[in-house]
């Protein structure tokens, strides 16, 4: 009995010190939304819509591929991806994900990947405060496979109010000509000869 007790206190403790360790959805919100607001405002994707998939992608900061890459969107590594990357599960056995030194870098390659996908394009002639058809349309894009995705997202934005912040930018972001953008990235400095 005495034995059956100490072992419940050990597993109790243990429970309790991995919950304390697991963020909530309210506090990965707090973590990042002032992130999500600047690249709304620097490249026009909705605050709200980032930080759903930021809660939906990561299981609220604490999926293992946030936590060994940073990468709080799922965005795979494909051809183009030249950086670091690590192998996670997902739709095949150890596919290439992007790996990121900080959340911050995550949360704006997710801006510029976004930008510069041609099949994303449309996306920013919505209204950026139409958080709904931004969920619908990318799924149709092809963002997501789970046939659920933008109902998820909606869920996630109505539940933590995660409209406000995109309302609260909505007069800064900027209104992009998809046939002109280029990523944003630093210049690099040619030398003339």
């Amino acid at each position: 009995m005495k034995r059956l007790f100490i072992v419940s206190i050990l597993f109790l403790s243990t429970a309790t010190v991995f919950a304390q360790d697991m963020l909530t959805p309210v506090q990965y919100i707090e973590l990042y939304k002032d992130i999500a607001i600047r690249e709304m405002k620097r490249m026009g994707v909705p605050a709200a819509i980032t930080l759903a998939q930021g809660l939906l992608e990561t299981e609220s900061g604490n999926s293992p591929l946030v936590k060994k890459s940073n990468n709080h969107f799922g965005i795979k590594c494909k051809s183009n991806w030249t950086a670091g990357g690590v192998t996670h599960d997902d739709d095949a056995i150890g596919e290439c994900f992007r790996l990121y030194k900080t959340a911050d870098e995550s949360y704006r390659d997710h801006s510029n990947f976004l930008r510069a996908g041609e099949r994303y394009a449309f996306l920013f002639k919505l209204d950026v405060k139409d958080y709904k058809a931004w969920a619908y349309g990318l799924k149709k894009a092809g963002y997501a496979t789970n046939p659920k995705y933008p109902m998820i997202l909606i869920k996630h934005i109505e539940q933590y109010n995660l409209q406000q912040y995109t309302l609260s930018a909505a007069d800064e972001a900027p209104k992009f000509d998809a046939g002109k953008y280029q990523d944003d990235a630093e210049e690099k400095i040619v030398e003339e000869k």
